[in-house]
Parts: structure tokens; C-alpha cells; sequence
């Protein structure tokens, strides 16, 4: 199953859902650290491996982090090679004053704002799939 590529589609179909908890972007200097650890995502660059935690987990493994995020899921199967969704939803959230950081996963986006956003965000996004 490949996704949904048409943008008027994915945006009417997005139907945003706000996770649980709280999450957190850490710097991880000791991959081994995160053995056993329910990590939401990862990515590694040149200056070292960065991972995506719930706040608790990484609390307590004493991970430094600034950011406080709520994670948002776009609900709608959205095919990576999708052209416009992202720039759509965060030109909406960007002119609202909300930052995000995405995420695309195979079957969906996932959004990220910090928790103060959290509600604004959820509306924000919902008037956008309403078109």
C-alpha cells in the first residue's frame, strides 16, 4: 500500500490526533544508553546521534534536552513521495506563530510543537483540513 499523493485528499483527510506525553530531542552521546529503551525516533548526523524520547525515559537516564514537545500524528496514509503536505501544514502553523519539527514515517507525518502550542496547533490544523 503505497499512500495518498493527492494533496487536496491528504489534506481533507489528515485528521490530526495529539499523543499522550510530553517528548523530548536529545543529544545522545552513547548509543548503548538507548538499549532496551523505547525510543519514538532517531537520526544520526555528522555531530552525533539525536533520538526522540518521552520526557520521563529521558529524565531518567539523565539525557539533556531544551525542547518540550507534544506530538501530533496526521491520521491520514500519506505516500512519501506526497508533494505540498508539509509545506501546507507548516506555512498554516508557521503563520499562526507555531513551530514545528516533522517527522515523515512510512504511513504518516508526525508533527511536533512544543506542548505550550499543543492546543493552538490541534486547531490550527483541523481548520486547514476543512479547507
Amino acid at each position: 500500500m503505497s499512500g495518498e499523493t493527492s494533496l487536496a485528499a491528504l489534506l481533507r483527510g489528515m485528521n490530526p490526533l495529539l499523543n499522550d506525553g510530553e517528548y523530548v530531542f536529545c543529544q545522545v552521546p552513547d548509543a548503548t544508553l538507548l538499549k532496551d529503551e523505547e525510543v519514538l525516533g532517531s537520526f544520526r548526523e555528522q555531530e552525533g546521534l539525536t533520538a526522540i524520547l518521552e520526557r520521563g525515559r529521558a529524565d531518567a537516564l539523565g539525557l539533556e534536552y531544551g525542547y518540550v514537545a507534544a506530538w501530533i500524528t496526521l491520521t491520514v496514509h500519506s505516500a512519501l513521495e506526497a508533494v505540498g503536505l508539509t509545506a501546507a501544514f507548516a506555512a498554516a502553523l508557521g503563520n499562526a506563530g507555531i513551530s514545528c519539527n516533522v517527522v515523515a514515517a512510512y504511513y504518516h507525518d508526525h508533527i511536533f510543537v512544543g506542548v505550550q502550542d499543543a492546543a493552538k496547533a490541534m486547531e490550527v490544523l483541523h481548520q486547514l483540513s476543512q479547507g
